[in-house]
C-alpha cells in the first residue's frame, strides 16, 4: 500500500515537472514570437525611414532675371552718316547734310521719312510722290555720298575704285491699278561732270549720267547699267548724257520678297561687279564701263520711288552700309 502511494507519488510529481518544463517552454516559445514581431516590426520602421530620408526634397524654384540683348531687345543701324547727305521728297526738294544728318533721330524734318526702328536695328527710308529734283520726276528719300562732308565737289573716278555693300529689305511698297507692285531704287553709282567737263560741253550743271542702277522689282534685285549708243563717240562726245542709254539688265534669280538682303557693288578700272546675298553675281567689263572712266562717280542709298501714282509709297530698310575706296 505504501509502495502504491509512493509510485503514485512520484507519477505526479514527474507529471507537475514535465507541465512546468512545458509551461516555462511555451513561455519561452512566445517570448522568443514576440521579439521576432518586435524587430521585424523595427526593422521595417528603420526601412521607412531610411526610404524617407533618401527622397529628395523639392528644389527651390531659381528666378533667373532676363537680360537685355543688343540686336534683341533694342538696337540701332549699323551706319555712320557722317559722310551723307539726304535729300527728301519735300521742299524744292529739301536736303540735309552733315553734320546735321548725324542728328536725324532729333530733326523733326527728318522724322516723317528717315528714322530709326529700334525694334529690329534698321535705319528707315520712307517717301511717296512730291517733291523731285531737277533731272527726274520722282521723288526720293535717298543718301548721297560726300566724300568731303558737306560738299558735293570731292568724287572718285573707277581707276581709283571703291566699294558700297549694304544689308536691306523692301518690307512695304504699294502695288498699281493692275495690282502689281510699284518699284523702287535702292542703290545706285551716278556719274558727275568736273567742272572743266561741265563748261567743255556748255552745260548748266555737273550731271551726268547714272553709270549703275539697283531696284527691287517685283521682289527681286534688277540691276541696270549704261551702255554708248556710239562706241565710236568722240572724248567730248560721250560727256553728253544723250550718248549714253540703258542696257538690257540683269534680273537676279533668288526671290528675296520683302525679307532682308545683302547687295555688294565692287568696282576698279574697267570692271563693275554686283554681288547678291554673297552668292550670285554679274559682271560688267566690256568697253562701255571702259569708256566711262572718264567720269567723276558717287555712291547713292535709299528709297527712290518710281512711281508718281496718287497714294504710292514705299518703305526701304538699311540695316548696316558701308562704303570703302
Amino acid at each position: 500500500m505504501i509502495s502504491s502511494n509512493i509510485l503514485i507519488y512520484k507519477k505526479i510529481t514527474i507529471a507537475k515537472y514535465c507541465l512546468a518544463i512545458a509551461l516555462i517552454f511555451n513561455f519561452l516559445s512566445c517570448s522568443n514570437d514576440a521579439e521576432t514581431v518586435e524587430e521585424e516590426i523595427v526593422q521595417e520602421e528603420e526601412v521607412v525611414e531610411e526610404e524617407v530620408e533618401e527622397t529628395p526634397e523639392p528644389e527651390e524654384e531659381v528666378v533667373v532675371e532676363e537680360e537685355l540683348v543688343e540686336g534683341v531687345d533694342y538696337f540701332l543701324p549699323n551706319i555712320d552718316l557722317s559722310n551723307w547727305k539726304v535729300t527728301l521728297p519735300i521742299g524744292s526738294p529739301t536736303e540735309v547734310n552733315p553734320p546735321e544728318i548725324l542728328d536725324y533721330a532729333t530733326n523733326e524734318t527728318l522724322l516723317p521719312y528717315m528714322y530709326n526702328d529700334s525694334t529690329d536695328g534698321s535705319l528707315v527710308f520712307y517717301t511717296s510722290p512730291g517733291s523731285s529734283t531737277t533731272n527726274s520726276s520722282y521723288s526720293r528719300t535717298e543718301l548721297r555720298e560726300q566724300m568731303n562732308p558737306g560738299s558735293n565737289s570731292t568724287n572718285w573716278t573707277f581707276a581709283q575704285g571703291g566699294s558700297m555693300k549694304g544689308t536691306l529689305a523692301v518690307p512695304e511698297i504699294s502695288v498699281d491699278a493692275g495690282g502689281d507692285y510699284h518699284r523702287t531704287m535702292v542703290m545706285q553709282i551716278h556719274g558727275r561732270l568736273t567742272n572743266e567737263q561741265r563748261d567743255m560741253i556748255g552745260e548748266d550743271d555737273n550731271n551726268a549720267p547714272p553709270m549703275l542702277k539697283i531696284y527691287w522689282q517685283k521682289g527681286k534685285v534688277r540691276v541696270l547699267t549704261k551702255k554708248l549708243k556710239d562706241v565710236d563717240a568722240s572724248d567730248e562726245e560721250i560727256l553728253h548724257t544723250d550718248a549714253w542709254e540703258d542696257n538690257e539688265g540683269h534680273t537676279f534669280s533668288e526671290e528675296i520678297g520683302n525679307n532682308q538682303f545683302t547687295v555688294e557693288i565692287i568696282v576698279s578700272e574697267g570692271r563693275m561687279e554686283i554681288i547678291l546675298n554673297e552668292n550670285e553675281s554679274v559682271v560688267y567689263n566690256d568697253i562701255h564701263i571702259d569708256k566711262w572712266g572718264v567720269f567723276e562717280n558717287y555712291f547713292k542709298a535709299g528709297n527712290y520711288l518710281q512711281t508718281v501714282d496718287n497714294d504710292a509709297f514705299a518703305y526701304v530698310k538699311y540695316y548696316d552700309l558701308e562704303v570703302t575706296h
